[in-house]
């Protein structure tokens, strides 16, 4: 039981989580809005409006400086994990998704696709993931989303 009552003290751990809960879950409904049908996989699933990683990791480093103070330790590690995360997911990942569209555009061409699935069958049985990363403006709403649930969950935890 100390151990539940540790883990829901732990601001900083609470601020991420909520980040992500909230992102995913704004993420799932804005997809629904868009799309006029409900996508259950929105709610776990990486890519798309905002930025769940961007979230967390933002209300992350926010909470760390604000519970622990911006010359910390534990602000300077959540810090950079937060650029490393917020680069990866507007240059890497979003990259890996325009690959995987093109190559699923690829895929679905009927001469194409009968001579490389004779090269490996069992490779080209599925279509590639292609929302993966994010765009610039997804991961600036995930970071002030983030930003600002650290913020609120610290005048609750005051």
């Amino acid at each position: 039981m100390e151990t539940w009552k540790e883990l829901l003290d732990n601001q900083v751990l609470i601020s991420s989580v909520i980040g992500w809960t909230v992102a995913q879950v704004l993420k799932t409904l804005i997809d629904f809005a868009m799309n006029r049908s409900f996508h259950v996989e929105r709610l776990t699933g990486s890519g798309g409006m905002p930025s769940s990683h961007s979230s967390t990791v933002c209300a992350l480093a926010t909470s760390a400086g604000l519970c622990y103070g911006v010359g910390s330790f534990e602000f300077a590690v959540s810090f950079v994990m937060a650029m490393v995360v917020m680069y990866d997911a507007i240059g890497v990942r979003r990259e890996t998704g325009k690959q995987a569209k093109l190559l699923n555009w690829i895929m679905s061409s009927d001469p194409l696709k009968l001579k490389l699935n004779e090269l490996n069958a069992e490779f080209f049985q599925e279509t590639l993931k292609e929302c993966v990363g994010h765009t610039p403006l997804q991961v600036a709403a995930g970071a002030v989303l983030g930003i600002g649930i650290a913020l609120i969950a610290n005048m609750c935890y005051m």
